[in-house]
């Protein structure tokens, strides 16, 4: 006699794909934003105001140009203070990261988690036709990642796009 179930008859199972989260979906679109003619001393001031550390710089057509952050803000600091220059004589243009990488909009926010552990940013910004539309933070990507709730991570990173 062969072993019978007691579990009764099985429900058929439905496999929902999962939705895969865009870095859109997460980026921050109302930005602090800096201007290369600002001073240092304005930046340092909005970024006591903001409690934020770093915003991208962007030309008046609204292109990026660049990124400040605190760190650039302390090594003008430090230069001013041993060369005994005033704070405000200083701009953005010559202390701020001209090299900026950035991020795709539709980039799946778990390759954008993956970009930053191996880039030690703590910031990109989103650019589409040329203009700054956004910025996407660590603090962005870990938001996306509890709104899973318990997902399996690696069945949305396999999805098709």
């Amino acid at each position: 006699m062969g072993i019978k179930s007691f579990q009764g008859s099985r429900k058929q199972q439905t496999i929902t794909e999962p939705v895969a989260l865009k870095v859109r979906d997460y980026m921050t679109t109302t930005l602090i934003t800096f201007t290369p003619n600002q001073s240092v001393q304005e930046v340092v001031e909005s970024l006591i105001k903001h409690k934020i550390s770093g915003g991208p710089v962007v030309n008046n057509k609204q292109e990026l140009v660049g990124i400040i952050s605190e760190g650039d803000c302390l090594k003008q600091l430090s230069e001013s203070r041993y060369y005994n220059m005033p704070l405000e004589h200083d701009n953005v243009e010559k202390r701020m990261a001209k090299d900026v990488e950035t991020i795709d909009g539709n980039m799946d926010v778990f390759d954008a988690a993956n970009k930053f552990l191996n880039s030690k940013r703590r910031r990109f910004p989103i650019i589409e036709n040329g203009k700054l539309v956004g910025q996407i933070s660590q603090k962005d990507i870990l938001k996306a990642a509890l709104q899973l709730k318990g997902e399996n991570w690696n069945s949305t990173t396999k999805s098709s796009s």
